[in-house]
């Protein structure tokens, strides 16, 4: 990108497409209309301008007023802009007498005369010249005059981005840096000169610099400890921000921004450093003296270096055409009236900007319905006639929705406002992910994992299900053992997130299952032909468990097991095959052996029933088999598939026999 800051000295473009704007924060939404100039140019074969001003115009046109607050400095908007890929970056300064052209002199003397434009983008609502006289049907008039198109970006489609340089403020200004940061696509920036400080820091052992922010008008967040990515000398550290007004040192009262860096101990006065902020810690507090203080930065410092290990990496732009993909989340109901009355109104707060939600009614006679439409006029219903369990009436609901990403949601889970955003932008950054799920955590004891998913499924070599923060029935406190995200085997069908398209292209969830394990069969698929699965624990939820269909039912006991069997008949090679399902025939009579000391007779004849009703159906499975290969061969990414996720051992050995019953005891070897 080349920045000119000289009217008088800019180049000759080539088929100019210009956008103008201040672009404060350069923002999701600035980010797709500069995604559209670039393809435009492209398509012209020509090149991508943008004009901004400096200083802001508002800082002339009323000098007195102080209400003015950037959300970037133009140092940090030419940054970001850079990162964009556009050809030219023109900084227009903003003095008295550019404020002064009328209209006509704008377009003629400034536009047309300075970038001879192939065609101009602009918004519905932009004006300019003096007393913003010109407007799109002026601009429209001189394009058709002087030879230039104008494009137009509407009213709608601005507002379907549901991004604004005040929702961004309005979130900085609660403190809120990680929403900020997800209406921005990057984090909120901090620019400043190191100077001398009164070095109370060194002496509590958390030296630190403190920062002079130039500019005025830069917008500064709400006083506490923020955990921050420090960017110096050519390299990045992890450092804890603070903003305050030090109450706890005598006589220290005017507000200071200074930052302690990790690892770190040059001496840096005089320099620059950019700041992204990542996280909040905590508000500002008075302490009882230096000890009491020194005691609490040590714990902010450990805070800090958990959020930043934690954090998600942004990439400006993430996806250049569409900034924030089209997610419809899906919730399907059977006769769960009182949970969709209870939960709903959680899953509508979802932060994310692009998002429809959807009910799909698998025939219920509960009244769901009618609450959704009386209550719920903002949620999508689509009403099937019958319940065609988990599998089949998925697929049937999603047939009818149109979208980047399909969300499958139980009704009994209760989601935090950011656990969409974090995901897709995980997914975003790869597109080798082919599905995602949050952490779930228990619904009553919300620091304990649930047992439908935890940190994200495994497999072992012998086809048994488990999870990370959960193996058979012992479930872990969550005490961020598992934060790491981590390319697991499966995700869970309470929070699912998956790529529409590889949905559709590998035909969806087996009806054959009719519910329970149908999501691990279709991660199967997709990691045979070359994806990964990944678990965000960044992202949280809180599952009910057992809300639709209790956990200790006999029913859900025969579908676990006769599911298991066919997922295993589809999926393992066939030499594997051979030895695998008479041993399993063997491993299901222990549990059935299991279930009888421990009293649960029904659960007995279920494990014999999932046996009768899989022999029979083994040619016509292998049939099915054959179809699905067809479509992964289709869709595969990779000649091999991706092994994230497997446990080459047998679980069963490591619970019962070795008595490792926690996930990292289980990698580790140990007890």
């Amino acid at each position: 990108m080349q920045v000119h800051h000289d009217l008088n000295e800019l180049p000759s473009f080539r088929n100019a497409v210009v956008t103008i704007g201040s672009f404060d924060g350069v923002h999701a939404g600035h980010q797709q209309i500069i995604g559209q100039l670039i393809d435009l140019a492209k398509s012209y074969g020509g090149e991508s301008v943008v004009v901004t001003f400096h200083p802001h115009p508002r800082q002339i046109i009323y000098p007195r007023d102080t209400s003015l607050r950037l959300l970037t400095t133009t140092d940090e908007k030419i940054l970001l802009l850079e990162q964009l890929g556009i050809d030219h970056l023109v900084v227009v300064p903003f003095t008295v007498a550019f404020s002064q052209l009328n209209a006509d002199e704008y377009v003629e003397n400034f536009l047309f005369e300075r970038f001879r434009p192939r065609c101009v983008v602009i918004g519905y609502d932009h004006r300019f010249g003096l007393n913003r006289q010109g407007d799109i049907n002026y601009m429209r008039w001189y394009g058709e005059k002087l030879g230039f198109e104008v494009l137009e970006i509407e009213k709608q489609e601005v507002d379907n981005l549901a991004v604004s340089s005040t929702k961004v403020r309005n979130a900085l200004d609660t403190g809120s840096v990680e929403t900020a940061a997800r209406f921005l696509g990057h984090y909120f920036l901090l620019s400043g000169t190191v100077v001398n400080g009164n070095k109370i820091g060194s002496e509590l052992g958390y030296p630190t610099a403190n920062l002079d922010i130039a500019q005025p008008q830069k917008l500064i967040p709400p006083d506490g400890v923020y955990a921050v990515w420090v960017h110096g000398q050519g390299k990045r550290y992890g450092g804890m921000l603070y903003i305050g007004n030090r109450p706890t040192l005598p006589g220290q009262k005017n507000r200071t921004i200074e930052v302690n860096l990790f690892d770190f101990n040059k001496d840096i006065y005089g320099e620059r450093l950019r700041l992204e902020l990542v996280a909040h810690i905590r508000g500002d507090q008075t302490f009882k003296g230096l000890e009491a203080l020194k005691e609490q930065l040590g714990k902010d410092k450990k805070a800090s270096e958990k959020a930043l290990s934690q954090a998600p990496e942004y990439s400006i732009p993430f996806a250049p055409k569409k900034v924030w993909p089209k997610a419809a989340v899906v919730l399907l109901n059977y006769n769960t009236r009182n949970l969709l009355e209870q939960l709903l109104p959680a899953v509508l707060k979802s932060d994310y900007p692009n998002m429809d939600l959807y009910v799909a009614d698998n025939g219920s006679t509960d009244g769901s319905a009618a609450l959704v439409r009386e209550q719920f006029p903002e949620v999508r219903l689509i009403e099937l006639p019958e319940n065609y369990g988990f599998a089949a009436g998925y697929n049937r609901a999603l047939e009818q929705v149109e979208c980047d990403y399909f969300v499958m949601l139980n009704t009994d889970v209760e989601v935090t406002p950011s656990w969409l955003s974090i995901l897709i932008v995980e997914m975003e950054r790869d597109p080798r992910v082919g599905a995602a799920q949050p952490k779930i955590l228990d619904f009553k004891r919300r620091d304990q994992f649930e047992y439908a998913g935890a940190a994200g499924g495994w497999i072992d070599a012998l086809g048994y299900p488990f999870c990370r923060g959960r193996i058979f029935g012992t479930v872990e406190k969550d005490e961020g053992q598992y934060n790491k995200i981590q390319s697991v085997f499966w995700a869970t069908g309470a929070a699912f997130c998956i790529r529409a398209s590889l949905f559709r292209q590998l035909g969806g969830f087996d009806p054959r299952y009719f519910a329970h394990l149908e999501e691990i069969d279709l991660c199967w698929r997709l990691k045979r032909a070359g994806y990964k699965i990944l678990a965000v624990p960044q992202a949280a939820v809180y599952h009910i468990g057992g809300g639709t269909l209790d956990y200790q039912s006999p029913r859900k006991t025969y579908l676990n097991f006769r599911n298991n069997l066919i997922t295993l008949w589809k999926n393992e090679p066939v030499r594997k095959l051979c030895w695998l399902i008479p041993l399993r025939l063997v491993m299901d009579g222990m549990a059935g052996m299991l279930f009888l000391v421990q009293g649960k007779k029904g659960h007995i004849f279920s494990v014999i029933q999932a046996h009768w009703h899989f022999y029979p159906k083994m040619w016509a499975i292998w049939k099915d088999r054959k179809h699905y290969e067809e479509l992964i061969q289709k869709v595969s990414i990779h000649a091999s598939m991706d092994t994230g996720g497997i446990y080459p051992g047998s679980v069963v050995w490591q619970y019962f026999v070795k008595g490792r019953k926690y996930f990292k005891r289980l990698k580790s070897g140990s007890r």
